[in-house]
């Protein structure tokens, strides 16, 4: 077949009119300057704020600072290997980590990628790691109890579902202690839990990893790490991830606990990042915007309304302070963004009092509203009890004799202090609790040596689970103390005590 010299070139035209050259635009940019983890950038001019890029040698950078003629990169990682002169791509987008139940009982970096040796996460779900929180009209007032298994914090600083609890005290005295107690406490009450370990040693970080496995307690769990060899920026986007982590099963329907452990290394972290950026500092060298980067991630904490799910969100920030200084910086201003504080007090942790809670000095502002009736008809006196104790015994050491009343004051007091002690990892069922402290607050230990209070409870527990699970069991379900229940308990306290005296 021959084609002419015109069907030929009809052909050809017909292939150009449908030709489409699509041209790929990259931005990209150059190394001016690298030095301690920051790289300035020249070129990329429509690069936006937390921009991830990449670098040549495959390393990725956020952009923070946007100046006039260069931009400033905080290296995620090693920046070692990148060179002046090296190019640099924008990626168009933020940094963004993975989420969903696949993180569960793993232990990740906080970029999401493993650090357990348990292969690869397979997710098919990112969340940015910085979001806006929601608003006022989306949120529900806390009505719920997040239950620590600790009977000091859940009766007289109850924690509710949706709350910001701040637990704040001097290095060792056992601030990671009642959140590992608190995490161990979920178990079988459908809460999932993160836990972010932000510059803390790897060996503290990995002896609270085994612990958490050992109690069962990493099948509901996700821990992120970013301990203190690590570079700055690591350490900055840590706790962002966990409360991206979170609020993927918030925004489910399901409630989350995520614990900051701890926010004071934090905010050096940004403190370092932000003077090698040249951000102008304020007060102890932070930065101005040392607040808002506290209350943009706490504010993510929240009880959603049923319009949206009804999932919530519960934050545990840790703050450590120095010599008691609770009235620093970075303490002053965690504690006006939470929703109350778990003050512990070195004085009292070496006395032996552990938890080592100052109940003066810790508040819940959601108070009563976190707490199951029960517990209310118990606790309401208990705070009033320790507040006039501790008034007393102020007093008491400067007094060589004292009436009667104040004696009988003074006992009570240091009975109800020595039953709220509590072994780490021994976290209790509220039923239990309430058990317990109807016997503190109602005198029935008030004439038993004080040395023999924790044997008296630990026999009485176990006679109670052993003899009259019923009085246990209706208190779980009713969630109160009924006038049957209460007659059967103190009937049983009674017995069970006469026989403890004599035996």
């Amino acid at each position: 077949m021959r084609l002419t010299a015109d069907e030929v070139a009809s052909v050809i035209e017909e292939r150009i009119k449908g030709y489409e050259k699509e041209f790929e635009f990259e931005e990209a940019g150059n190394v001016i300057q690298v030095g301690d983890g920051i790289a300035r950038i020249y070129g990329l001019k429509n690069v936006m704020s937390s921009e991830l890029v990449r670098f040549e040698n495959g390393a990725y950078g956020i952009a923070l600072n946007l100046e006039e003629d260069n931009v400033g990169v905080v290296v995620l990682g090693d920046y070692k290997n990148i060179k002046e002169g090296s190019l640099v791509r924008r990626t168009k987008r933020v940094v963004e980590v993975p989420v969903g139940d696949a993180l569960l009982g793993r232990v990740v970096n906080p970029l999401g990628q493993p650090l357990d040796d348990k292969g690869e996460i397979k997710v098919d779900k990112f969340r940015p790691i910085e979001r806006k929180a929601v608003g006022v009209i989306k949120r529900e007032p806390v009505n719920t109890p997040l239950q620590t298994g600790l009977k000091s914090i859940d009766s007289m600083i109850p924690i509710g579902r949706g709350q910001r609890e701040l637990i704040i005290g001097d290095r060792q005295t056992g601030k990671t202690a009642i959140a590992i107690d608190t995490i161990i406490n979920q178990k079988g009450q459908d809460v999932y839990c993160i836990y972010v370990s932000i510059g803390q040693k790897s060996s503290a970080t990995a002896r609270n990893i085994r612990k958490l496995e050992d109690m069962g307690a990493m099948e509901y769990t996700t821990v992120i790490v970013a301990n203190a060899n690590e570079p700055s920026s690591m350490l900055y986007l840590a706790p962002y991830a966990g409360a991206a982590m979170a609020e993927e099963f918030m925004f489910n329907g399901k409630d989350a606990l995520v614990i900051y452990d701890d926010l004071t290394k934090h905010a050096i972290a940004y403190r370092e990042m932000s003077l090698l950026l040249r951000r102008p500092a304020g007060r102890e060298a932070y930065p101005g915007d040392i607040f808002y980067l506290h209350s943009r991630l706490l504010e993510r904490a929240a009880k959603l309304s049923n319009s949206l799910g009804g999932g919530s969100m519960t934050a545990l920030p840790i703050i450590e302070t120095q010599a008691n200084d609770i009235s620093a910086y970075i303490p002053t201003n965690v504690i006006s963004i939470t929703d109350g504080q778990i003050y512990l007090e070195p004085g009292l942790f070496y006395a032996g009092f552990r938890p080592a809670i100052n109940v003066g000095l810790s508040v819940s502002r959601v108070g009563g509203a976190a707490q199951i009736k029960a517990m209310k008809q118990v606790a309401g006196r208990l705070r009033l009890e320790l507040a006039q104790y501790r008034e007393l015994a102020a007093f008491a050491q400067f007094s060589s004799e004292l009436d009667p009343t104040t004696q009988q004051q003074l006992t009570r007091g240091s009975h109800l202090m020595e039953l709220l002690k509590q072994l780490q990892y021994q976290p209790m069922p509220v039923e239990e609790q309430v058990c317990v402290l109807f016997v503190g607050v109602n005198g029935y230990l008030d004439d038993i040596p004080l040395e023999k209070v924790k044997q008296f409870e630990t026999d009485f527990l176990v006679e109670l689970r052993k003899k009259h699970m019923d009085i246990l069991d209706d208190i779980r379900n009713k969630k109160e103390i009924t006038k049957d229940t209460m007659k059967e308990l103190a009937s049983f306290v009674e017995h069970f005590k006469h026989s403890f005296v004599r035996g």
